[in-house]
C-alpha cells in the first residue's frame, strides 16, 4: 500500500488543495475520476456562461429594433456552438492533467475512488473491488456533486433524458425544436435562455409559484413575469411521470389541487438541482458523517466527524457555488496542510444568475429576516438611471435591505450586469462598510452601478440631488 502525506479527494477545487500542498513539500495523492477542473470547468459555470453568451448575442440581434437596429438571425449554428465550448473546456482541463502529471511531488489517480475506512482510499478498481489501496494521515474530501433525477419520477428508467451535464459536455446532438425543462431553479432559467435563443420553443415545469423561488420574493417575480415572455410556463405542478408516445417525448404533472397536466416535447431537460457524491466516495465506511440529504457534516474548521478528514465544495454543501468552494480551499490549505485552525467565513458572500434577466444576490432575503428585526427595505429601477433607462433592462432593479444600525441584511439585483454589481456590495460588506458608506460614495456617471447604489439613497439620508 502506497502511503501519502496528503490524500486529495476530487479534481475540482481540491486540485487547489493539492498543488498548494505539493509546494509546500508534502507527498500528495490526488484521485479525480474525470478531468480535472470538476463541476465547473468540464459540465458546470464555465461552459453554461459560454454557451450563454451566444444567448445573449442572438437576443441582442433579435431585440436591435427598439434601439433604432435592422439586424436579423439568419442562422444559428447550434452544433457548432455547443461542441465548441466542450472543445475548449476539455482542452483546458487536459492542459491541468498534464501539469499534474508533470509534478514530481504530486501523483495523479485519474480513476475511481472509494473509502475503505477513514484513512484508506481504494483507486482503480471501478466497482470498489480489485483495486490498488493509498492511505494517509490527512484527506481532504472535495468530491463535488452531480444532477439530481428525484426518485419521485416515474418513468426516468424508460425514457431518455438531457441533464446540464449533457447540455455542457457537448452529448446533444442537435437544437431540439421543442424542449421540456423540468425544474425552476437557477439551472432550468440558465438553460431556458441558451435554448429558446438558439431557436427552441421552450416550456417550463416548475413546482413552486415563481421561477427561482429561494431568490427573494420580489426578484423571483420579476424573473417569472420576463420569463413568461420568452417561455410557456407552467408553474406550481410537481412532475410525477416521463412518458414516450413515438418521437414525442411528454411530462405529467399534477398541482396540488390534483389537476393534470401533460405537456409534449422532442426532447427534456430535468433540472431539478444536485446532489452531493459522498455516496460515490463511500463515505460511509469512513464513518463520516452527513445530513439527510448526503452532504458531509463539518465544523467551523472544516473538519469531518473523522480525524485528519476535511470537506470543502459542493459535498460539504456550505455553498454550493465554485467562488465559495475556493475559499473553502485557502482555508483547507491552512488547517490541512499547514497545520493551523482557522474558523471559515465567507465575507460579503455573493451569487448570481445568468439568466435573461440577471439575477445578482447576497445576504438574506427579505422572507429570511426575523421577525423582531426592525429594518429598512430600499429600491432603485434601471428605468430612473441614466444608462439603465436607455437599454433593454426588463424591468430591472436593485433591492437593498438595511438594519436600523445600517448594517447590510441583504442586497438583491435583477436585470442587466446584476452579476457584476453585485459585487460593489459585496466588497463593501467585506470591509466592514455600512448602508451609508454605500450610499454615500461617488459612483461613476451614468454607470449602472448608481442603480446599486439609489437603492441605498432611499433609505439613507444623503444630499439632494436636485428636483
Amino acid at each position: 500500500m502506497d502511503e501519502y502525506d496528503l490524500i486529495v479527494l476530487g479534481g475540482g477545487t481540491g486540485n487547489i488543495v493539492a498543488s498548494e500542498a505539493s509546494e509546500e513539500g508534502l507527498d500528495v495523492a490526488l484521485v479525480e475520476r474525470d478531468r480535472l477542473g470538476g463541476t465547473c470547468l468540464n459540465r458546470g459555470c464555465n461552459p453554461s456562461k459560454r454557451l450563454i453568451h451566444s444567448a445573449n448575442v442572438a437576443e441582442t440581434v433579435r431585440n436591435a429594433e427598439q434601439f433604432g437596429v435592422d439586424a436579423s438571425i439568419d442562422d444559428v449554428a447550434f452544433e457548432d456552438v455547443v461542441d465548441g465550448v466542450a472543445e475548449t473546456m476539455a482542452e483546458l482541463a487536459e492542459s491541468k492533467g498534464e501539469r499534474a502529471r508533470e509534478n514530481d511531488r504530486l501523483t495523479f489517480y485519474q480513476t475511481e475512488g472509494r473509502f475503505v475506512d477513514a484513512h484508506t482510499i481504494e483507486v482503480s478498481g471501478g466497482d470498489g473491488t480489485g483495486g490498488e489501496q493509498i492511505s494517509a494521515d490527512r484527506i481532504v474530501l472535495a468530491g463535488g456533486s452531480r444532477p439530481m433525477v428525484p426518485g419521485s419520477i416515474d418513468g426516468t428508467d424508460r425514457v431518455d433524458f438531457l441533464t446540464s451535464t449533457d447540455v455542457l459536455t457537448g452529448d446533444v446532438d442537435e437544437l431540439p425544436d421543442r424542449l421540456v425543462i423540468v425544474g425552476g431553479g437557477y439551472i432550468a432559467v440558465e438553460m431556458g435562455h441558451f435554448f429558446t435563443q438558439m431557436g427552441s420553443d421552450v416550456t417550463i415545469v416548475g413546482h413552486g409559484e415563481t421561477l427561482v423561488n429561494r431568490e427573494d420574493t420580489d426578484i423571483a417575480q420579476q424573473v417569472t413575469e420576463a420569463y413568461r415572455k420568452e417561455h410557456d410556463l407552467r408553474l406550481g405542478y410537481t412532475v410525477t411521470e416521463l412518458a414516450k408516445d413515438g418521437g414525442e417525448k411528454r411530462v405529467i404533472a399534477e398541482s396540488e389541487s390534483g389537476e393534470e397536466i401533460t405537456v409534449s416535447g422532442d426532447e427534456l431537460l430535468v433540472a431539478t438541482g444536485r446532489q452531493p457524491n459522498s455516496d460515490l466516495w463511500n463515505v460511509s465506511a469512513a464513518g463520516i458523517e452527513t445530513d439527510e440529504k448526503g452532504f458531509v457534516e463539518t465544523d467551523e474548521y472544516l473538519r469531518t466527524s473523522v480525524e485528519g478528514v476535511w470537506a470543502i465544495g459542493d459535498i460539504a454543501g456550505n455553498y454550493m457555488f465554485k467562488h465559495s468552494g475556493d475559499k473553502e480551499a485557502e482555508y483547507v490549505v491552512e488547517n490541512a496542510v499547514r497545520g493551523n485552525e482557522r474558523e471559515v467565513s465567507y465575507p460579503g458572500m455573493a451569487h448570481a444568475i445568468f439568466g435573461s434577466p440577471e439575477v445578482g444576490s447576497l445576504g438574506k432575503t427579505e422572507g429570511e429576516i426575523d421577525e423582531d428585526t426592525e429594518y429598512d427595505v430600499g429600491t432603485y429601477s434601471y428605468e430612473e438611471q441614466a444608462l439603465g433607462g436607455g437599454i433593454d433592462n426588463k424591468g430591472g432593479f436593485a433591492k437593498a435591505i438595511v438594519a436600523d444600525d445600517g448594517e447590510v441584511l441583504g442586497v438583491h439585483v435583477v436585470g442587466p450586469e446584476a452579476s457584476s454589481l453585485i459585487h460593489e456590495v459585496s466588497t463593501a460588506v467585506a470591509a466592514g462598510a455600512d448602508a451609508t458608506t454605500i450610499a454615500e460614495t461617488i459612483h461613476v456617471h451614468p454607470a449602472l452601478s448608481e442603480v446599486v447604489q439609489g437603492a441605498f439613497r432611499e433609505i439613507v439620508d444623503v444630499s439632494a440631488s436636485g428636483i
